[in-house]
This record gives structure tokens, C-alpha cells and sequence, in this order.
């Protein structure tokens, strides 16, 4: 699996403990910025990983900012992707097993680095169950396909 992960300057720190994480469980992933606590734009980042993701380069994506809204907003926005906000370990299983979230979204302000990496393995770990999500999912993308051809 290979990981797509950013974050602005309110997310810079909990990206770096996502990415010690990641190193521990030997998880391939880029690292698409920001590379500071210099303020930045969140949407440039969120876009950035979205694209990655979308289109094939990495399976899963992780974005991060002061309240994890701002990129799941800005994410959400790229065809094709599922961005989820998780704040708890139960939230991040299910994004997986029922919705497929393929970018998971968490804010610094809100989540603390330990129950972070909880997030992330909860996500990681997950499979997707199938069944009547499948059909859902199929829907979301219908609603995504209506406006993509206005």
C-alpha cells in the first residue's frame, strides 16, 4: 500500500507523528508538504494528495490541518475521492468498511498524536465490507458523475 500524506502548517505537527507511524510499519508514502509551520493555504495540499490518490499513484491518503475540516472540504472536491474526518478509532473503521473512504482527514487541534496513530491503524487495517455499502457507493458516485457532466 502507498500513502499520500499532507497537511498545512496547522496539521505540520500530527503529519509528522502520522509519518513516524508510517516508518514504524514500514508503510510506503510521499509526503506532499507543507514542509513547515509557515502558514499556508490548506486547499493547495489537499488537492494536491486528493490528485495523487484519484488517480491511481498512491491507494490511501491522509491529510491534516488545525481541525481536519478544511482539507476533508477541499479533498472531497476531487473526483473520485472519499474523504473522511475522523476524530475516534470506530469512525475511522467504518469510513473503510463502509464507505471506502480512500483519504482519511484529522485536525491537530483535536486529536492528540497518540489516539492519531490509533486513527490511522483503526483506517489502514480496515477492509471495505461489500454488500449493501457497495450499492451506496455506487450512488455517491452517480451524484458525482451528474455534476461532473453539467
Amino acid at each position: 500500500m502507498r500513502v499520500a500524506i499532507g497537511s498545512d502548517h496547522g496539521g505540520f505537527k500530527l503529519k509528522a507523528e502520522i509519518i513516524a507511524y508510517l516508518k514504524e510499519h514500514h508503510i510506503e508514502y510521499n509526503d506532499f508538504g507543507t514542509y513547515s509551520l509557515d502558514s499556508v493555504d490548506y486547499p493547495d495540499f489537499a488537492r494536491a494528495v486528493a490528485e495523487a490518490v484519484a488517480g491511481g499513484e498512491f491507494q490511501r491518503g491522509i491529510l491534516c490541518c488545525g481541525t481536519g475540516i478544511g482539507v476533508s472540504i477541499a479533498a472531497n472536491k476531487v473526483p473520485g475521492i472519499r474523504a473522511a474526518l475522523c476524530h475516534d478509532t470506530y469512525s475511522a473503521r467504518m469510513a473503510s468498511e463502509h464507505n471506502m473512504a480512500n483519504i482519511i482527514t484529522l485536525g491537530e487541534r483535536v486529536v492528540g498524536p497518540g489516539l492519531a496513530r490509533d486513527i490511522v491503524a483503526a483506517w489502514l487495517n480496515a477492509r471495505f465490507a461489500g454488500g449493501r455499502h457497495a450499492r451506496r457507493l455506487e450512488k455517491i458516485a452517480e451524484i458525482e458523475r451528474s455534476f461532473n457532466c453539467k
